[in-house]
């Protein structure tokens, strides 16, 4: 039976009651001797990926399936390196932005590929209240908390407890006022690479104290390659009547705007480039799109996951759909790149060379109680998941 199928037995909601620890998983026994070596290796070397953090060893994981597409990993900020994936013709190609050695992830802020936490998405002045006391987080962003602050979880070494040929699990414990967030919270990620050609990604969290937590994937997409261009050809669908505004600082406001007659309408498919130069206030202060969308509730998968997005690129064929249990999606177009950075293909990383689809609880919600809750107590599991399922299509 499939790990989300046993996952989402237990409920969908952000946090759920610890009955849900007796989860069976499926067993991931092979040893890691036993792991295939990637068979892409003119774009990246394993032993580029060795080294020991602080005493904790830092390695490279390889996950297959029965066709032929390959994902890797380090378990430095517990990073998707690469993503293999065929087109119409059955080429496969690496669609996810990184590096090709470890050293690059190590010695500039970027996000590519991480696990994001404590919280993923923004956080305004890096202030919080919880039980009536005051936290102040790191400022990392202007004046405000990104991405789990200065060393979010992209930054450091996870444990790998679990991996066969097509799963790996990776843990950690995030130790109390880490960045300034309150609570020991104790965090498992598990990934399945299945033979429908799904990434599925399950979210655990437990804490001893209360705490907030909003955890998200950071891959940035090309469906074309990496390195491929720009992503304005892509054509996009998203399932949210509704996006949440954001201030000049890319803090929500508090309204949830409807995204009819807006640029951010993309209820029926349409060009990522189409509206992103429009002159609409919001457009103006994401530079492009980098907002969170408020999903609707239906239609969901046979999982019970909610439908969040497709993209299709039209020359290759390729798709990717994005399953949530998560209330939002942040669309982001790769604003913010510049060419600076080198990817594995050795192209730059164009802006708007990628698109990303966080799964998520809203950024701010802790100062927005307006918001569906992101708090964590004692006693508590934290649950997401989220799907990303990559297909062909002929059309």
């Amino acid at each position: 039976m499939r790990i989300l199928k046993l996952l989402i037995a237990c409920g969908l909601a952000g946090t759920i009651n610890l009955s849900c620890n007796q989860i069976k998983k499926e067993k991931m026994t092979e040893s890691a001797s036993e792991l295939p070596k990637t068979k892409f290796e003119k774009n990246i070397n394993s032993e580029d990926f060795t080294t020991t953090i602080k005493g904790d060893s830092v390695k490279f994981f390889v996950l297959t399936n029965a066709n032929g597409m390959e994902v890797t990993f380090t378990n430095y900020g517990q990073r998707l390196v690469s993503l293999y994936a065929p087109d119409k013709d059955g080429n496969f190609k690496d669609v996810v932005l990184g590096f090709n050695n470890l050293e690059n992830y190590r010695s500039k802020k970027n996000f590519y590929g991480a696990t994001i936490g404590r919280y993923g998405n923004r956080i305004a002045k890096g202030k919080f209240s919880l039980d009536g006391k005051t936290y102040d987080l790191a400022i990392n962003n202007n004046e405000n908390h990104l991405h789990g602050g200065e060393v979010g979880f992209e930054s450091v070494v996870w444990k790998v407890v679990e991996q066969s040929k097509n799963a790996i699990s990776f843990s950690r414990t995030s130790p109390d006022m880490e960045e300034g967030y309150p609570g020991n919270l104790d965090v498992r990620v598990s990934y399945v690479l299945t033979n429908d050609n799904e990434l599925q990604i399950s979210y655990e969290a437990k804490t001893d104290k209360p705490t907030y937590v909003n955890l998200t994937n950071h891959s940035f997409f090309n469906l074309k390659g990496e390195g491929e261009g720009t992503v304005n050809d892509h054509i996009a669908l998203l399932n949210a009547d509704k996006f949440t505004p954001v201030d000049n600082g890319l803090i929500p406001t508090g309204e949830l705007r409807d995204v009819a007659g807006t640029p951010f309408d993309f209820r029926t498919p349409k060009l990522i480039g189409k509206d992103i130069e429009a002159n609409y206030d919001q457009i103006k202060l994401g530079n492009g799109y980098d907002h969170n969308y408020v999903l609707n509730e239906v239609p969901k998968n046979r999982e019970g996951l909610t439908f969040a997005a497709r993209v299709v690129e039209p020359t290759s064929g390729r798709t990717l759909e994005v399953y949530t249990s998560e209330p939002g999606v942040q669309f982001y177009t790769g604003n913010f790149l510049d060419g600076s950075d080198i990817g594995k293909s050795g192209n730059p990383h164009l802006r708007r060379g990628s698109f990303c689809l966080e799964t998520q609880h809203f950024p701010d919600s802790p100062n927005h109680p307006e918001f569906p809750s992101t708090q964590l107590n004692s006693g508590e599991t934290y649950a997401s998941y989220c799907t990303y399922k990559f297909g062909v299509t002929k059309n």
